[in-house]
């Protein structure tokens, strides 16, 4: 075989070629001091706010832009309020009634029981009960016993607010204060900035307004979730059928 590759006479013409293709192209000297005519990826490159498209989520919500890129005519997304404020105790006039008087006998007289209740919707595990209401009872007991007031529970307590706003896009108290003292500015569109402002401000009405807070949480949780023990499948019963008599 390597006989017939050297005797053949398309070989060398062959390697030529190939070596033709390796070597790059020299502009020939009639095409010299002549401008170039402009290709397609020589235009310029329009503004990035232009190119960008609108996207929408599944709720029919506008999807949040990179910073420095604006489109005219985009909408805020504005967060959902809360269904009651802080210090509505009693809750609302409606068919959550009865349940927002419950919450605020829970959250006055047994506030564990409450923050399990709590935990367990927004977890949506049954049986973790227990594993919320017996720690924050622990900590209720000794700020009770050491310093004369509930000081203890809130620390264990205030993440789970945060996490009913996070959950439902909820407005935060540092944005609602901003909002109506007109101040939009770049500490609201600054998403981490304003999340560690919202969760202080979590930790902070726990600590000064914590029975409020607990029943507010209550009440929002109650009227968005189920209680997760009414999620089982249900039990379908056979009824035997009646007396039968036999005709004549």
């Amino acid at each position: 075989m390597a006989n017939v590759e050297e005797s053949s006479p398309f070989l060398p013409s062959q390697k030529s070629d190939s070596k033709n293709e390796m070597k790059p192209t020299k502009p020939s000297s009639s095409n010299t001091g002549k401008i170039p005519a402009p290709s397609a990826a020589s235009e310029p490159v329009k503004p990035a706010s232009s190119a960008v498209s609108m996207g929408w989520t599944a709720e029919g919500l506008p999807m949040s832009h990179s910073v420095g890129t604006a489109v005219v005519g985009e909408p805020i997304m504005r967060r959902a309020q809360w269904e009651s404020s802080l210090c509505s105790c009693f809750g609302k006039n409606d068919e959550f009634a009865s349940s927002d008087f419950e919450v605020c006998l829970l959250g006055t007289l047994a506030p564990c029981v409450l923050y399990g209740s709590n935990a367990e919707r927004i977890g949506s595990s049954p049986g973790s009960f227990t594993n919320h209401c017996l720690p924050y009872t622990g900590l209720f007991l000794i700020g009770q016993s050491f310093f004369g007031w509930n000081c203890m529970a809130p620390w264990f307590s205030y993440p789970n607010r945060t996490a009913i706003r996070q959950r439902f896009n909820l407005e935060g108290n540092c944005e609602a204060v901003t909002s109506s003292c007109g101040c939009h500015g770049g500490f609201v569109e600054d998403e981490e900035r304003r999340e560690h402002c919202e969760s202080t401000c979590d930790f902070l009405t726990h600590i000064f307004c914590h029975p409020c807070a607990l029943c507010q949480e209550g009440r929002e949780l109650r009227r968005r979730l189920p209680h997760p023990g009414f999620n089982a499948k249900p039990v379908r019963f056979m009824m035997p059928p009646g007396d039968q008599t036999m005709g004549r």
